[in-house]
């Protein structure tokens, strides 16, 4: 999946997002590019857009679609990710179980091992939106051992936690081997 280089290395890292559908996963990839509210369909396939963000981080971003006919494909998706952007509709708590189990069949897949994988509980804007807390308790993140993972609040709406999830991004994609001395 990923763009290689002449020697074989991949261009820049493959970031996958995926989640439920409506969970406001294209609206994100394109505030994150800097556009303006665009109105958004449900995807059918996929987005793919390079991405640039403050401290020189370069990556292309894959939008994969969420709709339960589309999930059976993700895993087409995952070989070469670097890693999971995985996006949560807050304030579809009826949803929060299919969200979980879907996030638990993606990093259950043999290519996702060690793929550190970063959670945006998106639409925090509106008032009926699950604090951040109660979300990560319903989701049982510590569960995944085997793998790094951040957790941030944001609103493809406002922007508001843009900034801190592309840190968070940043910190994911850093190399296992600058994170833990030998």
């Amino acid at each position: 999946m990923g763009a290689m280089s002449p020697r074989g290395h991949k261009a820049e890292p493959q970031v996958v997002m995926m989640g439920l559908d409506s969970a406001g996963k294209t609206t994100l990839l394109y505030k994150l590019k800097g556009h303006q509210q665009v109105e958004t369909l449900p995807t059918v396939g996929f987005n793919v857009e390079p991405l640039e963000a403050p401290g020189n981080l370069s990556l292309t971003l894959w939008d994969v679609g969420g709709q339960t006919q589309l999930r059976a494909s993700w895993k087409d998706h995952l070989e070469g990710t670097d890693t999971l952007v995985y996006v949560l509709d807050s304030t579809d708590e009826a949803r929060l179980p299919e969200a979980v189990a879907a996030l638990t069949e993606v990093l259950d897949d043999p290519s996702m091992a060690g793929v550190p994988f970063l959670v945006l509980a998106n639409k925090q804007e509106a008032p009926d939106a699950l604090p951040l807390l109660e979300i990560r308790s319903r989701l049982g993140l510590e569960r995944f051992q085997d793998h790094r993972w951040e957790l941030q609040a944001c609103s493809a709406l406002t922007g508001e936690g843009l900034s801190e999830a592309l840190k968070s991004l940043q910190r994911l994609l850093k190399p296992r081997s600058h994170l833990c001395p030998l």
